[in-house]
């Protein structure tokens, strides 16, 4: 008898391409570490992700993969439910949607009804919609904000890209969110104090339970610590805080590991918040995943 693992392919084994980025040179980067993938050419990204009636639970044990044009805007007013630090022009931007990770309590899983990724290969008009938008007025800017940006790089380069533009411009500031353990790209970027990496900081109990996927509580300190070693402004986001039975030991102990690891005092800033979610988005979660 066959184990279950046989039921499912490898992630990315199948990779929507739409016509028009065929000839996108990140289409032929991504395209040439995936040489065992069947590549299926398509009009638009959306006859795929939003097909009727998909399984995103079963879709995320073996995601595929979506290159695409995005043709409308892709910089937005950030949600009031979102920390916005102060900032008066608060903006979050989808360069890529969906997410590698696999959270039980992600909002993603009730905003979208695809488990497959998304990755707008052109963002170069991003950057120039971010420039009429800089024209205006400063902007405070959530680069991973419905996906992990870091997670995706070694196929994108997109923080690489980020990081010099953010230079570029002084009006700029971003945050780049993540749950990773990657560091390497650090010695391929110059520091800049409007380029903040902001950590996802969980105990131990509630990633092994809830963030399937995501990086170990040590990793993702010695992560942050390696971005302040290297000069870049870290925040640390204990957010969102789970309510579980032994929640305040726990906590205790994740708060030890992290003053342990961590020189609190050079961060930039932390954030502390608890779950919120919108009515629409828990339903249609608890209708998907009961």
């Amino acid at each position: 008898m066959s184990s279950g693992k046989d039921l499912f392919n490898f992630p990315f084994s199948h990779i929507y391409v739409e016509k028009k980025v065929t000839d996108h040179p990140l289409t032929k980067s991504i395209l040439a570490r995936y040489g065992k993938s069947a590549v299926i050419s398509i009009d638009h990204y959306k006859d795929v992700f939003n097909r009727p009636r998909q399984s995103y639970g079963l879709q995320k044990t073996s995601p595929s993969l979506i290159l695409a044009r995005n043709t409308g805007s892709s910089v937005f007013k950030g949600a009031p439910v979102c920390q916005d630090f102060g900032y008066d022009f608060f903006y979050y931007t989808s360069c890529t949607r969906n997410c590698i990770f696999d959270c039980e309590y992600c909002f993603l899983r009730g905003m979208y009804g695809s488990g497959d990724v998304v990755i707008f290969v052109n963002l170069e008009d991003t950057f120039a919609e971010l420039e009429t938008l800089l024209s205006e007025h400063p902007v405070y800017l959530c680069v991973s904000y419905d996906t992990d940006l870091i997670a995706l790089d070694i196929l994108t380069g997109y923080i690489s890209r980020w990081a010099e533009f953010t230079k570029a411009h002084k009006d700029l500031t971003i945050e780049i969110r993540t749950k990773s353990f990657r560091k390497d790209f650090y010695d391929k970027i110059s520091p800049c104090d409007r380029m903040i990496f902001a950590y996802t900081i969980s105990p131990q109990e509630i990633i092994d339970t809830y963030e399937k996927r995501t990086a170990s509580l040590s990793d993702r300190l010695s992560a942050a610590s390696c971005a302040m070693e290297k000069g870049f402004p870290v925040r640390l986001c204990f957010d969102p805080l789970i309510y579980v039975r032994n929640w305040k030991d726990i906590y205790t102990s994740m708060f030890h590991e992290v003053v342990k690891h961590i020189d609190v005092h050079q961060l930039k800033d932390i954030s502390v918040g608890s779950y919120r979610i919108s009515s629409e988005y828990i339903r249609k979660i608890r209708k998907d995943f009961p």
